[in-house]
């Protein structure tokens, strides 16, 4: 690939955001949104484990295809990520308890977010070095991370305004998940 780092991280980032433009992570994106703190802590360990399956997945490629098999590489993407999360979630309990319970389960359901498998697989499809698959997972994390801040943000104000009640909750939810991703998908054209 010719792309910059730059080039790589914007269109992870904003451009093609995982969440708003490619709906990929949609659960974490509308079920842990509810306050900004909670859901900055969520961005950043699904970016961790972003950047961890990348470069295992990196590695994992290029074993594969020197032995011929690499018809095992969903398979191993997903161990692989499923070990991430593991490891998260070990760290997070033993240093942040109450992030462990504000999070509850939506950590461990990192494991099926498909945001971080869908960036194993265009990163191997996209033929990416290893700094590249790394300046990637690190753009898709922050756009993750910057959705869920955005959604997170905005529903924070909402509460405190006056909202007809058939528009509160869910409903509310998905108006906002809806125009935030016709705003991104406006970045479309700047790639």
């Amino acid at each position: 690939m010719n792309d910059s780092l730059f080039t790589i991280f914007m269109n992870a980032a904003v451009v093609s955001n995982f969440v708003l433009a490619m709906f990929l992570g949609i659960c974490p994106f509308l079920g842990v949104s509810n306050k900004v703190d909670t859901s900055l802590n969520m961005g950043m360990a699904t970016t961790f484990v972003m950047l961890v399956s990348s470069a295992a997945a990196y590695a994992i490629n290029l074993i594969l295809g020197e032995l011929g098999i690499e018809f095992l590489r969903l398979i191993c993407y997903i161990a692989v990520i499923a070990s991430s999360v593991q490891l998260v979630e070990m760290v997070v309990k033993k240093f942040s308890p109450a992030l462990f319970q504000a999070l509850g389960i939506f950590l461990p359901l990192i494991t099926t977010n498909c945001a971080i498998l869908g960036l194993t697989l265009f990163q191997t499809s996209r033929e990416y070095n290893f700094v590249q698959s790394l300046v990637f997972a690190l753009g898709a994390g922050a756009g993750f991370t910057l959705a869920l801040l955005l959604m997170a943000g905005i529903r924070e104000k909402l509460e405190l305004a006056k909202t007809p009640d058939i528009a509160q909750g869910a409903a509310m939810t998905l108006m906002i998940g809806g125009v935030l991703s016709l705003a991104f998908m406006g970045f479309a054209g700047l790639a």
